[in-house]
């Protein structure tokens, strides 16, 4: 399990094995039963709660905004020069999430999936992006962008990719993008292109 079932109360833990299970098979596949069987409780309790596998997926939608609103709220006025402070989506995630949280399953889920909370959860995303990537232009660790909102999707992109496409990136690499060593090496190429550029100068004629 990946948090403390008794730090949590019966409705936190009711939402928490619904992201599980909708993280591993998909919120269409996953019944209330199904919930109420890994959170250890009965139906009644769950419809108590929740109502409606509507409404529990939304508060699983709320709770997983809530934690990525979280992080980008941590970066408001970051020391920017600060050693260590990273500037991978992947990598601040992760750090703010217990080992074998099924979030990033989740988010991959929810991102690909093409619907609204997908879609508002990206929205919001973009804008603190670019909130941030101001931030780093103030700080003088970032050029000015001609067009910041095609800077911060592109950023943005490029960056979830790693969480959409973990197991493909996986089998390329010979290692998880989202573990340990895998995470290191990402990031280490991303940062150095980001700083150093892809291409070599022509030199003048």
């Amino acid at each position: 399990m990946w948090s403390a079932r008794e730090d949590r109360t019966a409705k936190a833990v009711i939402r928490d094995e619904a992201l599980e299970l909708f993280a591993r098979h998909g919120p269409d596949a996953v019944t209330m039963r199904q919930i109420a069987a890994a959170a250890g409780v009965s139906p009644a309790l769950v419809v108590h709660h929740y109502g409606s596998k509507q409404r529990l997926r939304a508060a699983v939608d709320e709770h997983v905004a809530a934690v990525i609103d979280a992080m980008f709220a941590d970066l408001a006025g970051a020391d920017w020069t600060a050693d260590g402070l990273g500037l991978s989506f992947a990598e601040l995630l992760l750090q703010r999430l217990p080992p074998g949280s099924p979030i990033p399953a989740y988010l991959r889920r929810l991102l690909l999936a093409g619907d609204r909370a997908g879609t508002e959860l990206f929205r919001r995303w973009h804008a603190a992006t670019i909130a941030v990537l101001e931030e780093l232009v103030a700080a003088g660790m970032a050029r000015p962008s001609r067009d910041p909102a095609v800077r911060a999707a592109f950023l943005l992109a490029n960056d979830l990719a790693v969480l959409l496409l973990r197991e493909q990136l996986g089998d390329v690499l010979g290692v998880d993008p989202l573990g340990g060593q895998g995470l290191v090496r990402w990031t280490d190429e991303l940062l150095s292109v980001l700083r150093d550029g892809l291409f070599v100068p022509k030199e003048p004629p």
